[in-house]
C-alpha cells in the first residue's frame, strides 16, 4: 500500500475519487486550495524580487573580480600594497557567499512555489483507492497528512507474520514456511475441488532486527515460486489474518519439547549446538 499525501497545508476541495474505485496513472484523487487566496501571487512576487537580488549580486561579483584584477595589476607596478590587493580578493570572496545565498533562496522559493502550485494529487501509477482520510470537502490539511491509501495494480503480495522472540535466532532468509489464509478452507471438499490445497507455500524474505515493545519480531515472507501459487486477492484479501508455520533447523523431538517447556532460547545450528544438545 502507497500513502497519498498533502505536500503543503490547503483545504480540500473535491475528491475525485472514492473507496474501492480503480484509477490510471495520472487520474485526480483529491483537489486542495488555499486558505490565502493570495499566497500563490505572494510567492510569485517573492521569487521575481529574489531573482532581482541574486542578479545584483552577480553583478557585484563581476565588479569585484575586475576591481580585483586592476589592483593585481597596479600591485605589479608598485601602485599599491599587498594589502590592498588582499582587501579586494576577501571583498571578491564575500559577494560570491552573498550570490551563493541569493541562488539557494531562489530555489527555495522556486520550490515552494512549485508545490504550491500543485494542488491536485493524482494516482502515480495504476492501481485502486483503498482509503479516503480527512473528511469530506472544506476539511483543512497540513503538509504531510495522508490523504488517501492506495493500491498499485499488479502489486506483489507479501505476508507479515509475528514470531516469538525465542524462535526469532532460528529463522533466517531463505526458510520455508507454510501459510493458512483466511477464508480459505484446509480440508478437501468432493464438491468444490479447488480447495484441495489446504496450505500454500512461502519463503522468508526479511526477519526485523529490532523486537516491538511486546518482545516479538515481524518476519516477510513471499509466495514460493516451486510451489502452488496464493489464492486470488478477491479470495485471500489484502490485510486479511494468516496463519504461517516456519519450517526450522531439524532437532531432536524431545529436545524440542523439552526447550518450549523450559522455556530456553534456541541454540544455533551450527556443530557445537548439535554436540551440547542432549541426547534424547
Amino acid at each position: 500500500m502507497q500513502a497519498i499525501s498533502a505536500l503543503v497545508d490547503g483545504q480540500i476541495q473535491t475528491w475525485h475519487v472514492r473507496e474501492g474505485m480503480q484509477v490510471r496513472a495520472g487520474d485526480p484523487i483529491v483537489t486542495l486550495i488555499d486558505v490565502d487566496a493570495q499566497r500563490l501571487e505572494k510567492l510569485q512576487s517573492q521569487l521575481a524580487a529574489t531573482r532581482l537580488a541574486h542578479q545584483a549580486n552577480e553583478t557585484a561579483v563581476a565588479n569585484a573580480e575586475s576591481n580585483l584584477q586592476r589592483q593585481q595589476a597596479l600591485q605589479e607596478q608598485g601602485l599599491v600594497s599587498r594589502k590592498d590587493v588582499e582587501a579586494a580578493l576577501i571583498k571578491v570572496q564575500e559577494l560570491k557567499a552573498k550570490a551563493a545565498s541569493s541562488l539557494a533562496d531562489i530555489n527555495q522559493v522556486s520550490m515552494v512555489l512549485s508545490r504550491q502550485a500543485t494542488m491536485t494529487k493524482t494516482a502515480p501509477v495504476d492501481g485502486t483507492i483503498l482509503r479516503l482520510f480527512n473528511g469530506g470537502g472544506s476539511t483543512f490539511v497540513k503538509a504531510g497528512d495522508v490523504l488517501a491509501q492506495f493500491i498499485p495494480k499488479n502489486a506483489e503480495r507479501t505476508v507479515r507474520v509475528i514470531i516469538s522472540g525465542l524462535d526469532a535466532p532460528l529463522v533466517k532468509p531463505g526458510a520455508k514456511a507454510r501459510l493458512q489464509f483466511e477464508g480459505w478452507p484446509v480440508f478437501q471438499f468432493s464438491g468444490w475441488p479447488g480447495t484441495a490445497i489446504g496450505t500454500f507455500g512461502g519463503v522468508v524474505t526479511y526477519v526485523e532486527p529490532v523486537a516491538d515493545a511486546t518482545g516479538a519480531f515481524q518476519v516477510w515472507i513471499k509466495p514460493d515460486e516451486s510451489e502452488m501459487p496464493w489464492p486470488e486477492e478477491n479470495i485471500a484479501r489484502l490485510g486479511s489474518r494468516v496463519k504461517a508455520w516456519i519450517l526450522l533447523e531439524e532437532v531432536r523431538l524431545g529436545y524440542e519439547l523439552w526447550r518450549q517447556l523450559n522455556n530456553f532460547p534456541p541454540q544455533k545450528p551450527a556443530t557445537q549446538a548439535s554436540s551440547s544438545a542432549p541426547g534424547w
